[in-house]
Parts: C-alpha cells; structure tokens; sequence
C-alpha cells in the first residue's frame, strides 16, 4: 500500500485537549450562572458523546433530568458552548496545551515527503486555528489539503461523515489513506469509511475498544516504529 495522505482527528490525537476542554466548560458554567461543574469522572462518561453542544444535551438529559429547560434551548445550548469556545481558544493561545509527542516532526516529515495531509474532527473551527496557529506557526493552514471540522457534516462520530467529506474534498479513495485517531468513536467513524486507522491513547480513551485498529500506541515520541508498522517513511 503506498500511502497518498494522512487524515488526523485534533481533540486527544493532535494535542491532549479534554482536560482542557473540560475546565473551559466548567468556566462556561459558572459565567452563566449555572452550578454545574464537571469532573473528570462525569467528563469520561461524557465523552461517549462527540461535539460539546451534543455534550451538554447529553449532560442534560442523562444526568440533569430535573433541569428547567429555557424556552430556547437550542440558542441556550449554542451560547453556553460559544462562551466555552472563548474561554479554551484563549488557553491554546496561551500555550497551555502543546502538541503531543511526534506529531509536530510526523506532519513535517510526511509534507516534505510529498504526502498529503488532512484534518477530520468534530471540534470547532476556532478551537483547530488556535491549536495548530501556536503548535505549527500562522501558516498552518498551508499544512492541510483538507481541514474537516465542526458542523459541516450532518451526522458526529461515529458516524463517518466527516471522513467521507475529506476523501471527497483530496478526491481520494479510502484505501489511499490512513487516519490517525485516539478514541472508540473515532476509529469507528473512520473505519465505517473503510480508512485503515492508527490510535494513539490518552488518559481518557485508554481503556476503549480498539478492536479493527491498525495498530495502538501510547503516543508518537518513537516515530521509526510507526514508521515501521504504517509503511510510512521519514
């Protein structure tokens, strides 16, 4: 298999984002008014849901059934999620969240290679544009042939839809691809799109399952065994 691009998921696979994304939900809450706050045992149960408005619903209704709903809950959903987008922009801007092991070398190695590379997430554009201005530099954007995210597919994952809107927009075929990703729904959304899947764990994913993946890792500090196990050559 010669591979053509690499595909990566952002949140836990690019940078380790959740503890971040969850003190900035928490931050969200209290500027609202809202006692809710969400530790990391709730946060990891939350987790089984992708995108942070879907989150909240979830929270909501799972975990918060005697919450007095607003008349508009949808707009209520959609600022409570914009003011924690403010409040995590501003923690990657600040540098509080680098890039994971590998990651920064893996994506200037397979450039200089001449392989194309793409994003596929369900976090927000803003939330992509913070982490990789500071990990890659304000060119970052030059990096990707593809940069998938936030709500422009109808359907989160699991779902592959923000994969099949990827393959589409590098005019590729799947078997083309591989695509890095860190959680259970993640390689399922990828996978369903026939993409062959490498996953990197983190704190919150570690105990998934990872049953179709390629191959496993901690994470990308070796990057002569990924290498070795994708096909991939530096």
């Amino acid at each position: 298999m010669t591979i053509k691009a690499i595909i990566f998921d952002v949140d836990g696979t690019l940078a380790d984002t959740e503890d971040g994304h969850r003190k900035s939900f928490n931050k969200a809450f209290a500027e609202s008014g809202l006692d809710w706050n969400w530790d990391v045992a709730m946060y990891d149960k939350l987790l089984k849901v992708t995108g942070g408005k879907e989150r909240i619903k979830y929270f909501v209704s799972d975990f918060l059934t005697d919450f007095d709903k607003p008349a508009d809950y949808d707009g209520f959903v959609k600022n409570l999620h914009a003011v924690k987008t403010l409040h995590y922009t501003t923690m990657l801007r600040e540098g509080h969240i680098p890039l994971r092991p590998g990651i920064k070398q893996l994506i200037q190695e397979a450039r200089a290679a001449g392989i194309t590379l793409a994003i596929a997430t369900t976090t927000t554009p803003e939330n992509v544009s913070a982490l990789l201005e500071v990990g890659l530099g304000k060119d970052w954007e030059s990096y990707f042939s593809a940069n998938g995210c936030g709500d422009i597919v109808p359907h989160k994952k699991p779902a592959p839809d923000i994969y099949f809107w990827v393959l589409e927009k590098l005019g590729l075929n799947a078997g083309d691809c591989i695509a890095l990703e860190d959680s259970e729904n993640g390689l399922r959304s990828s996978l369903a799109a026939g993409i062959k899947t490498y996953v990197t764990l983190n704190h919150y994913t570690r105990k998934q399952n990872f049953t179709g993946a390629a191959a496993v890792f901690d994470d990308l500090g070796d990057l002569a065994s990924f290498y070795k196990v994708s096909g991939l050559r530096s």
